[in-house]
């Protein structure tokens, strides 16, 4: 009798414990209702503004409410398709009116509207979603780890905006030592609107915008530098970008690893000992 008491206890231990870790990991996970008491609407930025006071990670949940008879929530696949409104190939469409949309991955996940004059109008939603810290980045295979990995954030709490002082970047930039595999977070407001990563230093002194490498315009931009060298960003608005509004990183290659010495095994060992006993020859 003692014995199936003992049992029982054991499984109802067991039984909350399995219960207590599965309600830890859930808990984790955050439920966000897209633009709060307005739902989903065509708003001028409004979605930009909601999204930047948020941190998304993998694992939360976006709650889409709207008429359906009116409007529905297309997922495109690429920050252009977001920027100019393109929904003619869409990664999945939602139209119930009450869309739950799972993150189930890091990155960034664009949403819009497949009726083009709402999307132009605002409604439109971009999110960074990263790792949480219940969902641990898995490490990756030994020959592609990098010994830096830092990710800035640019301007630190100045962010990326136009700046009281006309060198505020330089500064902030020569204070620190980039590496290949690094990555810079663009993060700014509406009335900055953009980061262009242009070619050379005479585009750079010049704030010329006209033909840039890349363009990033979701208000949460982050660049990952992949080579070393030297990586220059500007405002697109000539007149923020006389002010200030630029960055050049000068990009270092990774340190070469120090080759790592063979690890002896217990036979090798013992011989090695074994000569320290062996009898020295006569001359």
């Amino acid at each position: 009798m003692a014995t199936r008491t003992t049992t029982r206890i054991s499984c109802f231990v067991l039984m909350m414990m399995s219960f207590s870790v599965l309600m830890g990991c859930c808990h984790s996970a955050n439920i966000y209702r897209v633009g709060d008491s307005e739902g989903w609407t065509a708003k001028d930025d409004a979605y930009y503004g909601w999204a930047k006071r948020k941190v998304f990670h993998v694992g939360d949940s976006l709650i889409f409410e709207y008429d359906r008879n009116l409007n529905d929530v297309t997922q495109v696949s690429v920050a252009l398709e977001y920027q100019f409104c393109v929904s003619s190939f869409p990664k999945a469409v939602y139209k119930t009116g009450h869309d739950v949309v799972t993150l189930t991955e890091p990155g960034y996940h664009y949403f819009i509207s497949s009726n083009y004059a709402r999307c132009v109008s605002g409604q439109k939603l971009a999110v960074l979603v990263v790792h949480g810290p219940s969902h641990p980045i898995p490490p990756p295979p030994p020959s592609t780890i990098l010994p830096s990995g830092m990710t800035y954030k640019v301007g630190d709490s100045q962010e990326w905006s136009v700046p009281e002082e006309t060198d505020f970047y330089d500064k902030w930039s020569e204070e620190k030592h980039f590496h290949v595999g690094d990555s810079l977070l663009f993060y700014y407001d509406d009335q900055v609107n953009d980061v262009l990563e242009i070619r050379g230093d005479k585009e750079f002194k010049s704030c010329d915008p006209s033909s840039p490498v890349a363009v990033h315009n979701t208000g949460q931009d982050l660049v990952e530098l992949t080579k070393p060298g030297i990586y220059y960003f500007i405002s697109s608005k000539t007149s923020h970008c006389e002010a200030g509004l630029k960055l050049r990183v000068v990009v270092r290659p990774l340190p070469k690893a120090a080759p790592k010495k063979k690890k002896l095994s217990p036979l090798d060992r013992l011989i090695r000992w074994l000569q320290t006993f062996r009898p020295q020859p006569h001359h």
